[in-house]
């Protein structure tokens, strides 16, 4: 069984890609379970070094894997070299992991005691098509760093640069069977991760709904779990906040990747006050985003993934949605979709679903306590922006927020030294940040009696 990769921007075939059945994701695990054996016992020295060559291999590759997620998953040529070289980022600020594993030593009465970091051994992963190669590093570089082997299944529609990186990690020198890439349908490969008994935590990023599935089908076998899900964040604009920025850079906190982010801050929550103010400037600026051809180097947004997902994105803007305004796109071939303004109802469901494509919903409030009201009114907790130029306020509301990832002033949150993941039904771990390796490692106790 294969399937048939499509460049979104233009509706034309890229390629065929093979799809792993049952038995081959078996004996894909099983190698798995014996290269992990080997690796866990290579010095933390060199485990750093190969992680090192590893970067290496893909820093010489960086341009293919850019021109491979542009022609597979219609990310702006700019930004999918930005992605892969993320990649190697993440892999080189990892390779420092395996020697800073460092274990404790407790007090006690009557000998010593110590505790060990032991890696899990498989570590299944499974990424989402929005960001194909940058999440996949996330979960893959400090598993490997802890000493585990890694599986990892790709999105159906974005396969290719996972495969392209599982060819640079054998071409860098990393033992077969450690790091594996595999092919295939959710409910197979990704089915079988989850019920097999020698893959012992599973990496997941996708929709709620299926993350809730494989967090039952692990707790058959008490496996370990790290959930980033869906999101519906909010930007929190306040009346002392500088409106011109604000306004500027909002197109960009919820319609870079053409929307397909679960961090997109796509509730605008505006202070009453500054409403038709901020709503004038932020016009200009979502009107001003370039979207277009991805191999364009000045291209800002690209099209949406697929046609199918197009039209999942089109059934929230029907005749009676309350549109604003709209940003432009090219017409004819591909999976185009305008930067979309609406201004609903609160409670309605285009501003309380997650759309996943590059729409807004803006909402006024009236106060502080009215705005951390609506921000909160969500199942989900991802991430979030506060603008404001009072200090205390800013800190009030961003403990306030129900959100794992929160800016101040900014639209980014979300960086490989800092720890990433949701509250509510938005995820559940941490991945990212100095910790990330010992969330892939059990911790072992030992007690040294001296008496």
């Amino acid at each position: 069984m294969s399937y048939t990769v499509i460049n979104p921007a233009t509706g034309e075939a890229v390629t065929e890609v093979a799809h792993l059945d049952v038995p081959e994701t078996d004996a894909a695990i099983s190698a798995a379970v014996r290269a992990q054996r080997d690796w866990a016992k290579v010095a933390p020295a060199d485990r750093a070094k190969a992680l090192r060559r590893f970067a290496d291999a893909v820093d010489t590759d960086l341009e293919r894997l850019a021109q491979l997620e542009t022609a597979n998953s219609g990310h702006p040529i700019g930004q999918s070299r930005w992605e892969a070289g993320h990649v190697r980022d993440v892999l080189e600020y990892y390779s420092a992991a395996p020697e800073r594993l460092i274990g404790k030593q407790i007090p006690v009465a009557g000998g010593m005691d110590v505790t060990f970091h032991e890696p899990i051994g498989v570590v299944g992963v499974i990424t989402p098509w929005n960001f194909p190669m940058t999440i996949a590093a996330w979960g893959f570089a400090p598993a490997l760093a802890a000493g585990n082997a890694v599986v990892l299944k790709p999105a159906e529609w974005t396969p290719l640069t996972s495969l392209r990186l599982g060819e640079l990690a054998l071409e860098s020198g990393l033992p077969e069977g450690l790091f594996q890439v595999l092919a295939g349908r959710g409910s197979v490969v990704g089915e079988r991760f989850v019920s097999h008994p020698d893959v012992r935590k599973l990496v997941f990023t996708g929709s709620t709904a299926v993350g809730k599935r494989i967090m039952a089908g692990a707790a058959e076998q008490v496996k370990r779990v790290t959930l980033e899900l869906g999101g519906k964040s909010a930007n929190i604009v306040f009346e002392d906040a500088d409106i011109e920025r604000a306004a500027a850079t909002a197109p960009y906190s919820v319609f870079d990747n053409a929307g397909q982010d679960c961090c997109a801050r796509s509730r605008l929550l505006v202070q009453r006050s500054v409403y038709d103010r901020f709503m004038e400037r932020f016009e200009t600026a979502v009107q001003g985003v370039k979207v277009g051809d991805p191999t364009d180097e000045a291209t800002e947004v690209g099209p949406l993934v697929t046609q199918a997902h197009k039209e999942s994105v089109a059934v929230f803007l029907d005749e009676d949605a309350p549109v604003a305004f709209r940003g432009s796109c090219p017409e004819g071939p591909g999976s185009w979709f305008a930067p979309t303004v609406v201004t609903p109802e609160r409670g309605s469901r285009v501003a309380t679903e997650e759309i996943f494509g590059p729409v807004v919903a803006v909402l006024p409030f009236e106060d502080e306590a009215d705005a951390i009201q609506l921000a909160n009114d969500t199942e989900f907790g991802l991430s979030g922006s506060i603008w404001t130029r009072d200090l205390a306020r800013g800190i009030r509301a961003a403990r306030a927020v129900e959100g794992g990832n929160l800016s101040v002033n900014s639209h980014s949150s979300v960086r490989y030294s800092t720890p990433f993941g949701g509250f509510k039904q938005s995820g559940l771990g941490r991945e990212l940040g100095p910790d990330a390796a010992e969330h892939f490692t059990e911790t072992k106790n030992v007690f040294f009696a001296t008496e």
